[in-house]
């Protein structure tokens, strides 16, 4: 009798594993996130997704990731990408707006924009923000104030942030692509290395 419940309780557990759908995580970013210049396979969303997946933290990941993008662009297409159910949304844009100077209270109005649009269509989902940074040919003041845009976005919005999304890969030769911008697979797969822990916690 024992032996047989044991046995019922296993299988039901399975049952409920198998019938529980994945969460989903999705990527809404740049070139960064869309892994300019590499195969889908080896952009930093599949990385993590991969890594997720050989625990228990069942996920699937989609990669919205669109080379060139500003936060203005993010803000017109955003509500097309969540036609489909979303359980974390990760924000990784503004690298362009900050690249081309574009003013930050723009960039900062259309994060926000982003952000209300996400919560309004899936109120429990929860919100990701990947900080970047600008080069210091930009200005300091410009730099300094582009910098805050994130950790202060996150706070508003209670979402997790990731400091920096280039954390000890911008900048670095061996692990970008000839521009110097756009990280390499090496530069991919450290950059999946450090943000996956924030997954595990979140899900």
């Amino acid at each position: 009798m024992i032996v047989a419940k044991k046995v019922l309780f296993i299988a039901c557990v399975l049952f409920f594993q198998a019938s529980t759908p994945p969460k989903v995580i999705l990527f809404y970013g740049d070139s960064l996130t869309a892994g300019y210049g590499l195969s889908p396979e080896e952009a930093f969303p599949a990385l993590v997704e991969k890594k997720l997946n050989k625990t228990d933290k069942k996920v699937k990941v989609v990669n919205a990731g669109l080379s060139g993008e500003t936060t203005a662009g993010g803000l017109s297409r955003i509500d097309w990408v969540l036609r489909q159910p979303v359980d974390i949304f990760v924000l990784e844009l503004g690298g362009n707006d900050g690249l081309r100077g574009l003013p930050i209270d723009q960039t900062r109005k259309n994060l926000q924009g982003i952000i209300d649009k996400v919560k309004a269509k899936y109120p429990t989902c929860k919100i990701v923000m990947a900080g970047m940074m600008v080069p210091p040919n930009m200005g300091n003041e410009y730099t300094e104030a582009f910098k805050r845009v994130y950790p202060e976005l996150a706070t508003k919005n209670k979402a997790t942030l990731i400091p920096f999304i280039l954390d000890a890969v911008g900048g670095i030769e061996k692990l970008n692509q000839p521009d110097g911008i756009h990280p390499n697979v090496e530069g991919h797969q450290i950059i999946s290395n450090k943000i996956t822990p924030v997954f595990e916690k979140l899900l």
